[in-house]
């Protein structure tokens, strides 16, 4: 019996990969066959044949079983010159061999067995090649060897089967003779904050073994020594990564890395000529599928490949994926490659990668050639495009707008210059829509607007207006100004909220004082007022922001009713407003100040100046319906006099804060202060030196009053 040959890594995907493989029938089997029409490859398996042979065939298909191993017997009409190519699929069980070459002569296309591991064989031809796909119950490995006239392949499980397999792999075996000593070691932090260690091995032929121990993944690299400097631990942890720690030791005749991570992790592996790559990443909630929009999101695919053509190796790729892939003619040469459960996007990325070349895409087509080539030829698609753009013939357009103002929408096209009404090119050429020769106009009357431009530029145009010219949704906001006791937040507080957050805002009483506060949504019912005390003694003017949910808004107006019938407070004003999403509504209530000013001529003119409490809002709504407000309140009011007239003492307030549509958002903590001496004496007594002290009285009063403001943002339609 001659000895059992095994076929060649670069046409044969080892069986300890198997279980990792996912879709691999029809990508490795279109490399296959690609590499198999050549003519060596078919004189190898086929053997010389002069033109008046008639070509081998497959003249039947048995099996049989001899202590415990499966034997599928393939008979041919000759002897074949060499094994015949193969691959083997997890899941589907399948092995598949082809014969170049080759035809079929056995009569039917699928054969059924009653073996261990063997189902069914199925026999297909194309042209003047044949495949023999064996159809198992379960994973197993498989050896072939040519015995006379017939190919005897023989079936074993693939967990009791030598060589050893790792619990996470070897990428490749070993044909490294000699020790070589490793280049470099390296760590980079990847997308999504994934740790990539990256090797520099110095031969594309040196074997390794990558396995997980526990919290440590381990790659051991066969035949090979670690220069002094490498021999160093290195601490990654302030990359931000899973990994740790990365330690480099000699063991023997190889080189051991252990990659110390944390978290719940996953590994994959690649190789490309003498730079082996190990990347450790979070585990996402799919781990056979990566987050869409987080890095890459392909479908995982595990290659392993020494010195493959280029060509056939982008062609499993577009078999894989299912993309029409076009390779330049300059595209050439081999690649050692070796992926371990890698999204086919990040396999594409990494063989471009290796080869400086580039991918465009155009629907289902790939278009790939080396990067400068790619260059060229936009530069030169862009030269023609402008060419053709100043000599084709100007057409112009007339569109209706129904909401967006058409002097506006000029504007945006000209990337922000010229006014309406006119036929300019002004306005950046960064941003500017229409082309060089272009131009626009509106008719303010109906609201038109008339371009003018290639129709290529046209149709850009009308695709804008299509989305510029919508609706805008309306935003009802209603605002209530509550005078009240300085109990009635406290109370209210109390009575609604059940407890106190942080986030005071505390301004001055100089004129113009402002100060800007931030007010996060929070789901919680409760409130923040008052947010101080403005008596004698404390820091006069604070403010406070409160949130309501819609829940509670009809409760907040039973509360203010209940304020006026108690005789604790009145509601001084419920103003109302209805503005559009992002344009800001102002609400002002209040006094001018007149005062006299000198003029340069020497003469004095009455100028004014306002005391008023004004509400600036400007509304957001978010897609979840929820109102975004930008809040600007004031209050001012007149305070001394001066030589340059009246000061305005000011309390002012910005702050942005998320209400739940039709929740409330409450500003407090605009106190303002009333003392009242009052005298009153009996007639003549009470004028007496001395004893007139018994017959005066003398109150003293004081009076503090809050002003709430209460805003309630409402969209509409």
């Amino acid at each position: 019996m001659k000895p059992r040959a095994r076929l060649p890594s670069a046409l044969h995907l080892r069986p300890y990969l198997r279980p990792y493989l996912r879709r691999w029938v029809g990508a490795v089997s279109t490399v296959l066959l690609s590499m198999a029409t050549q003519t060596s490859a078919q004189a190898q398996v086929e053997g010389p044949r002069t033109p008046s042979t008639p070509p081998n065939a497959i003249e039947s298909i048995t099996g049989s079983t001899r202590a415990d191993v499966d034997l599928v017997r393939i008979d041919f009409t000759r002897p074949l010159a060499a094994l015949p190519a193969g691959f083997v699929v997890q899941s589907p069980a399948r092995i598949a061999l082809d014969f170049p070459g080759i035809t079929s002569a056995v009569g039917r296309s699928a054969i059924a067995f009653s073996l261990g591991h063997l189902r069914a064989a199925n026999v297909v031809q194309a042209e003047e090649r044949t495949r023999v796909v064996l159809s198992l119950r379960h994973a197993a490995t498989y050896q072939a060897e040519i015995q006379g006239r017939s190919l005897l392949v023989s079936l074993q499980s693939s967990t009791g089967q030598p060589p050893r397999t790792p619990p996470y792999g070897d990428f490749a075996e070993n044909r490294v003779r000699s020790i070589t000593p490793l280049q470099e070691i390296d760590f980079r932090r990847g997308e999504d904050g994934a740790g990539r260690i990256i090797v520099t091995m110095g031969s594309r032929q040196m074997g390794v073994d990558v396995r997980r121990q526990g919290a440590t993944l381990v790659a051991d690299f066969m035949r090979a020594s670690l220069p002094e400097g490498l021999r160093r631990r290195l601490d990654v942890s302030d990359f931000g990564t899973t990994v740790d720690t990365v330690q480099p030791q000699q063991l023997a005749d190889r080189v051991r890395l252990s990659i110390g991570a944390h978290g719940d992790w996953e590994q994959s592996a690649y190789q490309t000529d003498e730079q082996f790559v190990i990347e450790v990443r979070p585990r996402k909630a799919d781990p056979g599928k990566l987050t869409s929009g987080a890095g890459y999101a392909g479908e995982k695919l595990t290659l392993n490949f020494q010195n493959v053509d280029m060509r056939a190796l982008l062609q499993v790729i577009a078999d894989f994926t299912g993309f029409n892939v076009v390779t330049s003619d300059t595209v050439s040469g081999t690649l050692t490659l070796r992926l371990k459960d890698v999204p086919w996007d990040q396999a594409l990325d990494v063989i471009l990668q290796a080869k400086n070349l580039g991918m465009r895409k155009n629907g289902s087509v790939l278009w790939i050639a080396p990067l400068e080539e790619i260059n060229a030829r936009e530069k030169s698609d862009l030269e023609a495009q402008a060419l053709l753009e100043n000599v084709t013939t100007l057409q112009t357009q007339s569109f209706q707008l129904n909401y967006a103002k058409a002097a506006t929408v000029v504007q945006n096209l000209r990337g922000g210059g010229g006014t309406s009404g006119t036929s300019g090119s002004g306005g950046s050429s960064a941003t500017r829509l229409l082309s060089a020769r272009g131009s626009a106009m509106s008719e303010a009357r109906t609201n038109q607007l008339f371009v003018t431009d290639t129709p290529a530029r046209l149709t850009e145009v009308s695709e804008l207006i299509r989305k510029l010219d919508v609706p805008v949704r309306q935003v009802l906001i209603e605002a209530k100004i509550v005078e009240a006791s300085d109990t009635f937040g406290k109370s209210l507080g109390a009575r609604l909220g059940g407890g106190i957050v942080d986030g005071n805002s505390s301004v001055g009483t100089t004129p113009a004082g402002s100060s800007r506060a931030f007010a996060p949504y929070t789901n919680r019912n409760f409130v923040n007022l008052p947010a101080g005390s403005a008596g004698r003694g404390s820091a006069p003017g604070v403010f406070a922001v409160s949130l309501f949910s819609a829940g509670y808004t009809r409760m907040l107006n039973l509360e203010i009713s209940a304020l006026e019938a108690e005789g604790r407070g009145k509601l001084v004003s419920s103003p109302r407003v209805v503005t559009a999403d992002q344009t800001k509504a102002l609400i002002e209530q209040g006094e001018q100040i007149p005062y006299q000013q000198a003029t340069s001529s020497g003469a004095t003119s009455v100028s004014f100046r306002k005391a008023v409490l004004k509400l600036e809002v400007t509304p957001q709504i978010t897609p979840e319906g929820n109102i975004i407000l930008a809040l600007d309140v004031s209050k001012d009011a007149r305070g001394v006099n001066t030589s340059a007239g009246p000061a305005i003492n000011t309390k002012h307030v910005k702050t942005d804060v998320l209400v739940e549509n039709g929740g409330t958002v409450v500003i407090g903590g605009i106190f303002e202060v009333t003392e009242i001496d009052d005298e009153s004496r009996v007639p003549v007594l009470g004028e007496v030196p001395y004893l007139g002290a018994l017959f005066r009285k003398r109150t003293r009063t004081l009076n503090k009053v809050e002003m709430l403001v209460f805003i309630t943002p409402k969209t509409m339609g």
